[in-house]
C-alpha cells in the first residue's frame, strides 16, 4: 500500500488558538498527500496562520469563504478541491499523531467499505462520548430522557468497534464512498451532519466504526465559545432536520409535535448554559 493517498480537509472559523498546531501535526502525518483548509469567514488571525503553512508546504491549499455557509458546505468544498482516494475530515482542534491517519486507513481497508472515527480524548485525558454513538431515537427520548445521551461505552478489547455513528471531529473514508452517498447534507449548518453522514454510509452498506487503538487529542469547543448562542441554535436546528429526514414519516402528527416541542423546548436552557460557560 503506497503512502500519500489521504486528503485531509480542515474547516476553520476563528480557529487561531489551535489551527497552527493542527496543521503542524497534519503536515507531519504519514500518508497525507493533500491538506485543504476551508475557512468560513474567520475574523481573527486564522488565515494568516494558514497562509504560512501554505507557503511552507505545497500540499496545503486553502479556500477563504467570504461568509459562513456552514460546516457541511465547507467539508464538501474541501473534498471537491482534492483528489486523493481517501478523505479525512479533521477539526482544527484535533491533533493527530504521525501514524494516526495511516492506521485508520489500514483499519478501513480491512473492512471496506468503511467510515472510521478515532478515540477522541481531551487535554485532561477524558474520552469524548461523541466518538462512539448510536442513532438518535426521538420517540424513545420522549419516553425516557436518558435516551438523549447517544454515547456508547468504549469496548477496550476491540481495536475496531462498530457503532452507528462517529464524531465529525475526525472521520476517514474512501472518496468513492463519500461521493456515492452525495457527501455531507448541506441542509445542516452546524451539528448532526456527522450523524446523518454515518447513517447514509451504513444504508449504502458501509461499516461505521471507531478505531479504539488510535488516540487523538480533541480540544473541544474552541471556536464555539465565541458564539455560543449561534452554536446552540444550529445544534437544535440540526436535530430537528435529522428527525424530519429519518424518523418523522414513521410518526403520528401528535408525536411530531411532541418531538418539536422537546427539541426546541430545551433550547433556552441550553443557550443560557452555553452563554455562561467559561
Amino acid at each position: 500500500m503506497k503512502d500519500g493517498d489521504i486528503a485531509a480537509v480542515v474547516v476553520t472559523c476563528n480557529s487561531e488558538e489551535t489551527i497552527d498546531a493542527c496543521l503542524q501535526r497534519l503536515r507531519a502525518a504519514r500518508a497525507v498527500a493533500e491538506i485543504r483548509v476551508i475557512d468560513n469567514d474567520s475574523r481573527d488571525s486564522t488565515m494568516e496562520l494558514v497562509q504560512k503553512h501554505a507557503i511552507a508546504d505545497p500540499r496545503v491549499r486553502f479556500i477563504a469563504n467570504p461568509d459562513n455557509p456552514g460546516f457541511a458546505v465547507a467539508c464538501n468544498q474541501g473534498a471537491r478541491d482534492s483528489a486523493a482516494p481517501w478523505v479525512a475530515f479533521v477539526n482544527p482542534d484535533c491533533f493527530v499523531e504521525p501514524e494516526a491517519l495511516q492506521r485508520m486507513r489500514m483499519h478501513a481497508v480491512a473492512c471496506a467499505p468503511a467510515l472510521l472515527g478515532a478515540d477522541l480524548i481531551d487535554e485532561d485525558g477524558r474520552r469524548d462520548d461523541a466518538a462512539r454513538r448510536r442513532d438518535p431515537d426521538f420517540a424513545a427520548m420522549l419516553r425516557n430522557p436518558a435516551r438523549s445521551r447517544l454515547g456508547v461505552a468504549r469496548e477496550a478489547l476491540q481495536p475496531l468497534q462498530q457503532v452507528d455513528a462517529v464524531s465529525g471531529a475526525l472521520m476517514l473514508l474512501p472518496r468513492a464512498l463519500f461521493n456515492s452517498i452525495g457527501g455531507f447534507d448541506e441542509g445542516y449548518r452546524l451539528h448532526a451532519e456527522d450523524l446523518d453522514l454515518c447513517r447514509r454510509a451504513r444504508a449504502a452498506g458501509a461499516v461505521v466504526a471507531c478505531a479504539n487503538d488510535v488516540g487523538v487529542v480533541h480540544v473541544r469547543g474552541v471556536s464555539s465559545r465565541r458564539r455560543p448562542l449561534f452554536v446552540e441554535w444550529h445544534k437544535h436546528r440540526g436535530l430537528w432536520r435529522y428527525f424530519r429526514k429519518f424518523e418523522a414519516s414513521r410518526r403520528t402528527f401528535l408525536m411530531r409535535v411532541a418531538v418539536f416541542a422537546m427539541i426546541w423546548g430545551r433550547f433556552p436552557l441550553a443557550a443560557v448554559r452555553a452563554a455562561m460557560r467559561p
